[in-house]
């Protein structure tokens, strides 16, 4: 019922939202600019708050039509390299096959499967990008996939990241961020056993949830005081009809939104008080910032109701990966196999979300990479967010990543 009563709120808000937002572009397009009235600005900035209100349950578009590739700016444009019921291979493909030519890294971004949509790793690709031949995983929202599809757990995630690198071929270098690392280790590590060509060069694992009984955050706490029957009864709903997936039990995109911004409620209610004063003082440039944030944070993507509940089991209760207890599809994952494949693990000093140690962890894990394979960078100064987007990112991150690809390239 959970779901049917949020859709129910979501489409009589809907008539609301659209008068105000009519009414919003009214003001700003005519009145305002005529009479140049506070009163009027307040009014607009008003209507405009209320048009915002509410989610969305589309991929917002990444946006990235070029990059600078040396001197040269090098148009940009977005292929499906690989698709399936639930998630496309895309391919942030340069004109020219600029990357081929200059025999740039193949790259596979292994994007978070937790609420939100891919879009949330735009910054990552954008740095990514000048000097990688870059695929992400575009995972599709659970309410769009039609039950005749099947099921979609933790052994058909890591059976997705196989068939992706299989796709890419061997020599490939894997970059999972934040959720999935658990995930993509265990891939890699099914690669290896089974002495798979298409196991990446190298494998870089940024803030993620290895071995989460260190340092346990909140959010882990949160798993382990709860039962998965917990979980299930309180979190998991059935898709309302209407939908391609009518009738899937998923964990809603919604849900995990309320519970991220119920970790800081303050900030999420003082930032959009801040948004309403822009707007009604026309700081057009601090309006646009936090509404380009919002835009992405309020798009939402459900997830299957057996990945969600697999994955609370296994990696945040039952810790199964650091004990040596995982299996795929029956057989045990041996994280020793990893051989051939450098390491990298990446984590934020003030990561309140996966908090320092939980992706090193990685490394006692990987008793079969020689120890020059092997490299640790612990960034200061940055939350979860700031490991893999934004100037420290950018600048100070990044560059360890680059020299690890292309030392193992």
């Amino acid at each position: 019922m959970l779901y049917y009563a949020y859709q129910l709120q979501s489409d009589l808000m809907k008539p609301v939202r659209m008068m105000a937002d009519a009414a919003a572009s009214m003001l700003n397009g005519s009145a305002v600019t005529q009479f140049d009235s506070p009163t009027l600005r307040h009014l607009a900035a008003a209507f405009e708050m209320v048009s915002r209100a509410g989610l969305t349950h589309t991929r917002p578009p990444f946006g990235i039509d070029h990059v600078r590739v040396g001197k040269e700016d090098v148009p940009v444009t977005e292929e499906a390299a690989l698709v399936t019921p639930f998630c496309t291979m895309l391919h942030f493909r340069k004109a020219g096959n600029i990357a081929g030519k200059l025999k740039q890294p193949r790259v596979l971004v292994v994007a978070p499967l937790s609420g939100h949509f891919a879009t949330l790793l735009r910054n990552t690709v954008e740095v990514l990008l000048p000097d990688h031949d870059v695929y992400i995983t575009d995972w599709h929202n659970a309410r769009d996939i039609g039950t005749e599809h099947g099921r979609f757990g933790f052994d058909e995630y890591i059976d997705h990241i196989i068939q992706f690198l299989e796709e890419l071929g061997p020599g490939a270098h894997l970059v999972s961020v934040c959720q999935p690392c658990a995930h993509a280790f265990a891939a890699v590590a099914v690669m290896a056993q089974t002495n798979n060509p298409a196991q990446p060069a190298s494998m870089t694992l940024m803030a993620g949830p290895i071995d989460t009984r260190i340092n346990p955050t909140s959010v882990n706490e949160l798993a382990t005081t709860h039962s998965i029957e917990w979980f299930e009864k309180n979190l998991i709903s059935r898709v309302p009809m209407g939908f391609p997936g009518a009738g899937r039990r998923v964990y809603p995109g919604f849900v995990q939104l309320n519970a991220f911004m119920s970790m800081n409620p303050k900030r999420h209610i003082d930032t959009h008080i801040d948004l309403f004063g822009a707007l009604a003082t026309g700081d057009t440039d601090k309006a646009t910032f936090t509404k380009e944030f919002y835009d992405e944070y309020f798009a939402v993507l459900d997830l299957t109701a057996e990945f969600y509940l697999e994955t609370v089991n296994l990696v945040f209760q039952k810790h199964v990966l650091p004990k040596g207890e995982l299996t795929w599809h029956g057989e045990k994952v041996e994280p020793a196999a990893i051989r051939k494949t450098a390491l990298l693990t990446v984590e934020g000093e003030r990561d309140d979300i996966c908090s320092v140690g939980q992706t090193m962890a990685a490394h006692d894990l990987c008793t079969g990479i020689r120890s020059y394979k092997k490299n640790h960078h612990l960034q200061a100064g940055v939350g979860h967010y700031g490991v893999f987007s934004g100037s420290r990112w950018a600048g100070q991150i990044y560059p360890i990543l680059r020299n690890v690809i292309l030392s193992n390239d």
